[in-house]
């Protein structure tokens, strides 16, 4: 359990228009998931809609997930500086513009495992483009989350991080790097691929679970041993901000 003397400050506790801005957002690109905009008016068109439900709630997830690493970062940090603004909205439009997309991949991978082609169709030379598609987006997304929590790590004597904080920034930044590298690795492995084999591309994502894993055990013995260092000279709060101000 993480001792709260070195939890992470939360700097960005009063709301902004920033935030404000980018709910909204996020809200709009998950009325975009919506099955469909209008009422069944038959039970027939209630089924097809049913039908969408996997795809929309995978979706739904995937876009939750983007929404609280973005909400965590902001509370974190607090930042609304030119850069930040450039680098969140960059994030916005590649979340809103990968809507579509997301949608209709995980569409068309959960009609292939009901064995339904009616619902979407694509031909087997599209497969490629889809996946490098579908792979970039990721990309994409992580390397902006990257980028931002770089940037925190640059101003971090502005924002008074303190030597856990940095450390907590330097593992995500890292973190969010080696995703990106997941994404590039599937979209690259998608176009040197036959058509018949690139959907294989796909497979290259199950190792997001074992990268997080890694990456979060090492956070975790390097914080605990870092706090347990600190606290064996035993310094205060404010002197152990003071001393990572001036690193």
């Amino acid at each position: 359990m993480q001792n709260p003397k070195y939890a992470f400050r939360m700097r960005g506790t009063l709301p902004s228009r920033l935030d404000a801005f980018s709910d909204v957002v996020f809200g709009f690109a998950l009325t975009l998931l919506v099955v469909s905009l209008e009422v069944p008016r038959t039970f027939d068109e209630l089924m097809v809609a049913m039908r969408g439900f996997l795809p929309f709630a995978i979706c739904f997830a995937l876009l939750l997930f983007i929404w609280y690493r973005h909400y965590v970062f902001f509370r974190c940090y607090g930042l609304h500086d030119a850069l930040t603004i450039v680098l969140n909205s960059l994030l916005l439009f590649v979340t809103l513009f990968y809507v579509y997309p997301l949608k209709f991949l995980f569409t068309l991978i959960t009609s292939q495992l009901r064995s339904d082609h009616v619902q979407i169709a694509i031909t087997q030379s599209n497969i490629p483009a889809l996946m490098i598609i579908y792979g970039l987006g990721y990309a994409a997304v992580h390397l902006l989350f990257g980028l931002l929590h770089l940037h925190a790590y640059w101003k971090r004597r502005e924002l008074e991080l303190t030597a856990t904080e940095l450390l907590d920034t330097r593992i995500v930044m890292s973190e969010n790097f080696a995703l990106m590298i997941i994404g590039l690795a599937s979209a690259i492995a998608a176009s040197v691929s036959n058509p018949v084999k690139a959907g294989f591309s796909g497979w290259i994502y199950m190792l997001i679970g074992p990268i997080i894993t890694i990456f979060r055990t090492i956070q975790g013995r390097k914080r605990r041993s870092l706090e347990a260092q600190l606290d064996r000279e035993g310094r205060t709060a404010e002197e152990i901000r003071s001393s990572a101000v001036r690193a």
